[in-house]
């Protein structure tokens, strides 16, 4: 492990920096938090990171260490998660749109981060155990989950 150049910081920040604020943001819910918590990947990016053997090895690391660090910011606030709806609805195309979306956040962030990592990012179930150190079985059963919740609480919108 080497302390990484200012040049690989930018490229970092440049290649990765919209997906890991986008986990961050459907996990944390606070962009206030999402900000402290990136800050903190990038500091363990720089002082931490392994060599890399390629690019997909590096994206992997990032994810994995951001999401392990939002578990850490929500285990230590013990805080609800909190989204600007307002900002939101600039988002959304419909009003259908928004209600998926808030009942979305308003879903555990243990199903949320799997859910955004399958469905919006596109990663399979053996690369989202990778990335959360969960087992197979239990990323399936969290998915199974998560879309039966959402399912229970869309159930009642004309979709």
């Amino acid at each position: 492990m080497t302390r990484k150049s200012e040049e690989e910081i930018k490229n970092v920040i440049q290649t990765y920096g919209n997906l890991l604020y986008r986990t961050a943001c459907v996990i944390l819910g606070n962009p206030h938090d999402v900000q402290d918590v990136l800050q903190e990947v990038l500091i363990k990016y720089m002082e931490k990171a392994p060599a890399f053997h390629d690019a997909e090895y590096e994206k992997s690391w990032l994810l994995k260490v951001t999401v392990n660090l939002c578990k850490d910011y929500l285990r230590f606030n013990k805080r609800h998660t909190y989204v600007n709806l307002e900002q939101a609805e600039n988002v959304c195309a419909s009003p259908e749109q928004m209600e998926i979306l808030k009942e979305v956040i308003s879903l555990p962030p243990k199903w949320k981060t799997v859910l955004l990592l399958h469905y919006v990012e596109g990663y399979q179930i053996r690369e989202i155990s990778h990335i959360t150190g969960l087992s197979e079985g239990a990323v399936k059963k969290r998915l199974q989950r998560g879309r039966e919740a959402l399912k229970q609480k869309l159930s009642n919108f004309n979709l």
